[in-house]
């Protein structure tokens, strides 16, 4: 067991890395090109990219077999919530800092101790609540002027952090029922893809060479890193994963500062200081809550309703 959380959390940190690129990527093309057009192209590699290595697991003959899913309306609502994340964090990171938006990253942790009472039936404690509370001053210290500093930006990071929250909590709950991981992958990108070629014929605009080269170094980082996530929240509870993600953090501020001469504000400091806070010290009373349970057969998958 412990062998297997050590290697979640490396897991964890390596999915920091590669989603931090991949959205430092997403903030320098965002300007110039619409939310349909990175999305339709990346999603394209990222499904190309599923059914390759489907057919390397599993064989040419056996490719429907290696992407079946046995919990198809959950994956259904995980690929709907994963198209609302795409919109939406593509949105926040055009309109606000990189570290502003981290602010609401550092909320999903909170945000999935407080699903996974009712999607996982894993108990909601007081601390819980407490952390959100906590999430919410924190929030509060990114915007001085109160409810009047609310921008269009802070909307769509908040929506992202809830959207994206619930993919991770969704995709923890199908871990419960099968371990195709590259299943979980491709068909979020599918709904990905069929959703954004709807709007594509009204917003395409040329290429250049250069942005396509960084469209598809996208697609390989989120699709790495998708992959690396399904996996590690196979392996540990979304609520405890999560605080783990706060590493991102650091990436997306030395990426912010490297690249777009972003440094973080007193109040961004203080408001992801008190996130990551009530994060860490949620993971540290669940260790502390797991050491002193017996081993039960909590955890074990229910009769599959999805």
């Amino acid at each position: 067991m412990k062998g297997g959380v050590a290697v979640g959390a490396g897991l964890v940190a390596l999915y920091t890395l590669m989603i931090s690129s991949a959205d430092g990527i997403t903030k320098l093309i965002a300007g110039s090109y619409a939310a349909p057009q990175l999305f339709v192209l990346s999603s394209a590699i990222v499904m190309a990219l599923s059914i390759g290595f489907t057919r390397l697991t599993s064989g040419r003959g056996r490719l429907r077999e290696g992407l079946r899913t046995s919990a198809p309306r959950a994956m259904a609502i995980r690929s709907g919530l994963t198209v609302l994340a795409c919109i939406a964090f593509f949105n926040a990171f055009r309109d606000l800092p990189f570290a502003d938006v981290f602010l609401f990253i550092g909320l999903m942790p909170i945000i999935a101790g407080l699903l996974s009472g009712p999607v996982l039936g894993e108990p909601v404690r007081p601390q819980v609540w407490a952390a959100l509370v906590a999430g919410v001053i924190g929030m509060l210290c990114l915007m001085p002027g109160g409810i009047h500093g609310v921008s269009t930006g802070h909307i769509w990071a908040l929506t992202a952090a809830v959207s994206g929250t619930g993919s991770m909590v969704a995709a923890r709950y199908i871990g419960r029922f099968e371990t195709n991981a590259l299943a979980q992958v491709f068909y979020p990108n599918l709904a990905i893809f069929a959703a954004m070629s709807l709007a594509l014929p009204f917003v395409i605009a040329p290429m250049g060479l250069a942005d396509l080269g960084w469209a598809v170094a996208y697609a390989v980082f989120l699709f790495a890193a998708r992959w690396v996530v399904v996996v590690a929240l196979r392996l540990l509870p979304a609520y405890v994963a999560t605080p783990l993600m706060n590493l991102q953090f650091v990436w997306m501020v030395a990426i912010g500062a490297l690249f777009f001469g972003e440094v973080p504000s007193v109040g961004t400091l203080l408001g992801v200081g008190i996130v990551i806070a009530s994060g860490v010290w949620l993971l540290y009373d669940q260790i502390g809550t797991a050491a002193k349970t017996p081993a039960t057969s909590h955890g074990k998958a229910r009769p599959a309703s999805a």
